[in-house]
């Protein structure tokens, strides 16, 4: 008896090995690949913020979390997150809300309803570089077809270009438009999934459209707003081509990631400051997700 247990121990000790030779068979490139090309290039740009380090130099400086304490405290590095904060609050609300809205008209059965969610959703697609210089010619205050609507009721294209202000302004109303389409498209998904007999009900009951949306639509529609709110707040935090292309040397639209592109690749040459800010980027980044997901999810309903 003793025997056979050992010999059924044995088999399973084999089984156990030869299970986690197949597992580490599938899975060790895919774990090689992500150790080689995620982790150990966040672990080298960690160590790379520590450094004084000019873009080109064959030597650098120690100097421990200096740049980090810079970042925080100088008035270039809050002046940033303020930047940050305005862009992405205004273009995730403004893609969502417009979005939501174009979701509500076009889930209706409307004549040339497809072209119109097709032309809604298209620039989404297009290139970012490409929207940016369409969108140069059309806000510049000499030649832009802005100008002349303007001038049409009696009044001056602003210098969109040199006011900071005007200028970020400028970025979020094109980075709204681009994305909006996107919103728009998830949520008429979110919409076509909500039963139809639930909606007949509460009109049956005597529940008016603004009754039936805040009571019915909205509720159902969180796991839609969840995920949506996830996403364009990672899209906008990461926002570059657009901005790169409008405002070539960020004058007053550097974002996080268009502020670590100045630093290291433009006229500052700073690549151990630009490591600090993408550092500061990621964690914000996965700290935003994390709350997200441990906090913001408990609200949603997925029933």
């Amino acid at each position: 008896m003793h025997q056979i247990e050992k010999s059924r121990s044995h088999e399973l000790r084999r089984k156990r090995r030869r299970n986690a030779l197949w597992f580490f068979a599938f899975v060790g490139p895919n774990l090689a690949l992500i150790a080689t090309f995620i982790y150990y290039p966040l672990g080298m740009n960690i160590y790379f913020s520590t450094l004084d380090w000019r873009m080109g130099s064959s030597s650098a400086k120690r100097i421990g979390l200096a740049n980090y304490v810079e970042f925080f405290t100088s008035p270039g590095g809050l002046e940033v997150w303020r930047v940050t904060v305005i862009f992405t609050v205004a273009t995730v609300a403004g893609s969502m809300i417009i979005g939501l809205l174009l979701a509500l008209v076009l889930n209706r059965r409307l004549p040339g309803r497809g072209l119109t969610r097709t032309a809604v959703f298209s620039p989404y697609v297009l290139s970012g570089v490409g929207v940016g210089l369409v969108w140069n010619f059309i806000f510049d205050p000499n030649i832009g077809i802005l100008r002349y609507l303007l001038a049409f009721i009696g009044r001056e294209s602003p210098e969109w270009f040199i006011n900071p202000t005007l200028s970020l302004v400028m970025v979020i109303i094109v980075y709204i438009w681009k994305n909006l389409g996107y919103a728009a498209v998830i949520f008429i998904a979110g919409l076509q999934s909500i039963p139809s007999d639930l909606m007949e009900a509460a009109s049956i009951d005597g529940a008016g459209p603004f009754r039936r949306f805040f009571n019915i639509v909205l509720p159902l529609l969180t796991p839609t707003v969840f995920f949506l709110l996830v996403a364009t707040i990672l899209n906008s935090m990461q926002a570059f081509d657009l901005l790169r292309t409008m405002t070539p040397t960020g004058n007053g639209t550097n974002t996080l990631i268009f502020e670590i592109y100045l630093q290291g690749f433009g006229t500052y040459q700073r690549a151990g400051y630009a490591a600090t800010i993408s550092v500061v980027l990621f964690a914000t980044l996965f700290l935003l997700t994390f709350v997200q997901m441990r906090f913001v999810e408990r609200k949603v309903h997925y029933a």
